[in-house]
């Protein structure tokens, strides 16, 4: 579900100068480390179709071994991304054109007895300088594909949990 950034997101640095930030949460019932959790999410199938667009459009390959040294803190890069920082329980990613941001953060909760794990997953994108008026927006494609944004946001988060759950870690 969507929610807004936590204290001491990595992300929260774009909301506070202007640019479009969103945040989405789920809960796992069982602990899950920050390499878990982005290796899941880059390796599951949703992503991995947009990893084969991504690699026939800007010629930017990448495999689920790639995904999970990055995840592991052992690369900077992924496909069409950068890490920007990494915090023990945060990851944020970069696009190499610098104008979107990935972010992941894991947050373990205890209930009861069990330890459940807050997957929580965000995007920032930074608004264009428009030539003609000198302001800065948001483009009118980013605009257009809001509602599809939204959605997909969703389904990323929900197949890496799954994805998860079913791994068992």
């Amino acid at each position: 579900e969507k929610c807004p950034l936590p204290d001491g997101a990595l992300l929260d640095r774009y909301r506070a100068n202007g640019a479009f930030t969103d945040c989405y949460v789920t809960e796992v019932g069982l602990p899950v480390t920050l390499a878990r959790f982005v290796a899941a999410f880059y390796t599951t199938p949703v992503f991995r179709l947009e990893r084969q667009i991504l690699a026939s459009a800007l010629a930017r390959p990448s495999t689920d071994a790639e995904a999970e040294r990055l995840a592991n803190g052992l690369g900077d890069t992924f496909s069409a991304w950068r890490m920007e920082d990494r915090r023990e329980n945060q990851l944020l990613m970069a696009d190499l054109k610098g104008r979107t941001r990935s972010w992941f953060m894991v947050v373990p909760v205890q209930a009861g007895t069990a330890q459940r794990t807050r997957l929580i997953f965000g995007s920032a994108v930074l608004p264009v300088i428009n030539p003609e008026t000198g302001a800065a927006g948001m483009s009118r494609g980013f605009r257009a594909l809001l509602g599809f944004h939204h959605l997909y946001s969703e389904v990323l988060l929900y197949s890496a949990r799954s994805r998860l759950e079913a791994q068992g870690f």
